[in-house]
């Protein structure tokens, strides 16, 4: 089991891989919060493919190949265990041989064979609530996984569709998704988005991550989902949404105060 009920868990790392000195740089900040929280349950998270870009000139990122060479780099120097997303059920064995967690994306959350095929690896699975679900239907998507064996679920609340280019949290599904008996986690930089809202490209509102974070915190979430990279400016996808990577210490020390007084 990855995860530990007296610690908050944080899933962070760039929106996509990159490269190698993207990935150290994160890792290495990621080394000092863990010295310096103790109470911190560190998973590093980065995609090799950013399949569902909003237009076909968007860039993907590494591929399958160099991607889980970086994962694989970070697990080895750094220790984390690691988390990356799965589209197809192809890629499932390649990716359950590196990865310690596999993510199913929010818009594929209701794809039953890929479900199956992560639960099957033993492998922790962290499924993300689609933006066109309630919470109410997670249920439905966590015995799925269930039903496949999985060893460890996890589901991930990324925030709802609120008309066109808008999502919005609802701070009820911390408590709803909770009584699925699942580790409930809060996906605080795409929650934030703004789908297609760029010209072409999702647009964000990454002022909106601290206060989001620290309300799903008090609201009963058991972890947070954090995209961050050095220069979130020049980040390949979702550069209006990832924290700078200098910024991350402070939010982190805030968000477990707040941790800390709900419990």
């Amino acid at each position: 089991m990855i995860f530990a009920a007296k610690k908050l868990l944080l899933i962070a790392g760039p929106c996509s891989l990159e490269n190698e000195r993207v990935c150290r740089a994160v890792a290495e900040q990621l080394t000092a919060l863990a010295r310096r929280h103790r109470e911190l349950r560190i998973v590093f998270k980065g995609s090799y493919d950013k399949a569902n870009r909003t237009s076909l000139g968007g860039k993907r990122g590494t591929g399958l190949d160099a991607g889980l060479k970086l994962l694989a780099m970070v697990k080895r120097d750094y220790g984390f265990p690691v988390l990356t997303d799965i589209h197809e059920v192809a890629q499932v064995p390649a990716v359950a041989a590196v990865c310690d967690v596999l993510q199913i994306p929010a818009f594929l959350c209701r794809q039953t064979d890929l479900l199956l095929a992560a639960a099957a690896t033993g492998r922790t699975v962290n499924v993300k609530k689609g933006q066109f679900l309630s919470p109410q239907e997670m249920p439905f998507v966590v015995a799925k996984l269930r039903e496949g064996d999985a060893k460890e679920i996890w589901q991930t609340e990324r925030g709802t569709t609120f008309g066109y280019q808008n999502l919005v949290v609802d701070m009820r599904s911390f408590a709803l998704m909770r009584a699925n008996g699942c580790p409930t986690i809060f996906d605080a930089t795409h929650s934030v988005q703004l789908p297609g809202a760029a010209g072409g490209a999702s647009g964000g509102q990454r002022e909106f991550v601290p206060p989001l974070a620290k309300a799903a915190l008090a609201a009963g979430a058991d972890g947070l989902f954090i995209e961050t990279h050095p220069n979130p400016a020049k980040a390949i996808s979702d550069a209006q949404s990832q924290i700078p990577l200098a910024e991350l210490p402070a939010l982190i020390a805030s968000c477990l105060a707040v941790w800390k007084a709900a419990r």
